[in-house]
């Protein structure tokens, strides 16, 4: 490894090194590249039919605990996604896990541009005659697509017109403009999705205005519709073994990540959990029973198809001479449920050190001790701690306000 890049891969490479690494009786594998998560972010949702303006980037947190633990799972980098309460949601956040750094540094530079769109019942929510959500229903969001592209290219029309004339100058439109650059393919879209008649009307609405979906994240019926989805050309980043949990996810199977994998679609797994992305590597094994995909194959499920999905494959997602330093050194076959973490590299740099944990613990420990004394040793009035119990966001989780005061 040299600049944060791979430089030699061989036998008896004669290179002068500041770390020699014993490896032997473990594992090396690329890093884990989670293709949907909701962790370093303090709030993932609004409520509005179309968010397109709104940037995860803004509401990142890079003291999040959750970065490290990532990276003690193995996991490098992460696609950061707005919430699944609008059918146009916000633009992505990609980030490598940098622990450490300022949130600008935890960003990709240079990564292609990202969107959430969402399609099912966290997008309508009308679990009562009473609601006032709008869309209400599933034929309503497919025209919330409809009108915002056509309010797009309206808007587009505008610009090439004042730009002719110089006259009539249009009103700067944030929203709009993302919306528009979806319709142009300048930014890729991931959709939140379950149910096989909503994958079909996205993808039929993106062909009518010319675009395609990026990827179908959740995408729990994919196994029903994968030869429309492969027609198409978007790729798929799946749950391996979710179901149930909702009425829309009761046709789920644990063979879908293998189905889409054998007709030919780029599929990932991904976590949508900060606990599930500490296990990656065991769920993307869950395709080795479920499906009977080869090791390698379930391996890709985490490393080089999430790389492909992100269009960062020509950087990441395999151990190859040129590529970022983003490896892992497990404790075992990575795909074995027996396999831990030991070393995970991002840039070349060492972030997780499995030797060094229980020292930081200590030290940790050591420190809390030190200051709970100094407490008890002060003649300050004593109150009693409210901290709030940890968080964790996701798809449906609604504000940051809620969030901070531990009300979600």
């Amino acid at each position: 490894l040299l600049n944060g890049k791979i430089k030699d891969i061989g036998k008896d490479l004669n290179y002068k090194a500041d770390m020699v690494i014993d490896g032997s009786k473990q594992h090396l594998s690329a890093g884990i590249i989670d293709e949907h998560s909701h962790i370093a972010l303090l709030s993932v949702n609004d409520i509005m039919a179309n968010s397109a303006m709104v940037r995860m980037a803004d509401s990142l947190n890079s003291d999040d605990i959750n970065i490290y633990r990532n990276l003690a799972g193995g996991v490098v980098a992460a696609q950061l996604l707005h919430g699944s309460a609008n059918p146009l949601g916000g633009q992505s956040a990609i980030i490598k896990m940098r622990w450490g750094k300022t949130n600008d540094e935890l960003l990709i530079k240079g990564a292609d541009k990202f969107i959430k769109f969402a399609l099912g019942e966290n997008v309508k929510r009308s679990r009562s005659q009473n609601s006032i959500r709008y869309p209400l229903t599933r034929m309503g969001v497919e025209q919330v697509y409809r009108n915002a592209f056509s309010q797009a290219l309206d808007y587009e029309k505008q610009w090439m017109e004042f730009k002719k004339t110089g006259k009539n100058l249009p009103r700067k439109d944030l929203m709009l403009d993302a919306t528009l650059e979806v319709v142009k393919q300048q930014r890729y879209v991931t959709c939140h999705s379950y149910v096989q008649s909503e994958i079909n009307m996205l993808m039929k609405v993106a062909e009518d205005f010319g675009f395609h979906v990026n990827t179908f994240t959740h995408i729990l019926e994919g196994y029903k519709v994968a030869d429309k989805m492969l027609a198409h050309g978007v790729g798929a980043s799946s749950f391996a073994d979710w179901w149930t949990y909702k009425w829309e996810v009761n046709y789920a199977i644990p063979y879908n990540a293998s189905i889409m994998t054998k007709v030919g679609i780029t599929t990932a797994i991904n976590s949508d959990d900060p606990e599930m992305a500490r296990r990656l590597n065991q769920e993307a094994a869950k395709s080795i029973k479920y499906g009977g995909l080869s090791e390698e194959q379930a391996l890709k499920l985490v490393t080089l198809n999430p790389a492909k999905l992100l269009h960062l494959d020509k950087h990441m997602g395999s151990i190859k001479i040129g590529k970022d330093a983003d490896v892992v050194l497990w404790s075992d076959n990575p795909t074995s449920i027996y396999a831990h973490a030991n070393k995970t590299f991002v840039d070349g740099k060492l972030l997780f050190n499995r030797e060094k944990q229980a020292e930081i613990e200590k030290s940790i420990a050591h420190l809390r001790a030190r200051i709970i004394k100094q407490m008890q040793n002060s003649d300050e009035a004593k109150m009693p701690a409210h901290k709030q119990p940890e968080k964790h966001l996701q798809c449906d989780s609604l504000t940051g306000y809620e969030y901070l005061q531990g009300e979600q």
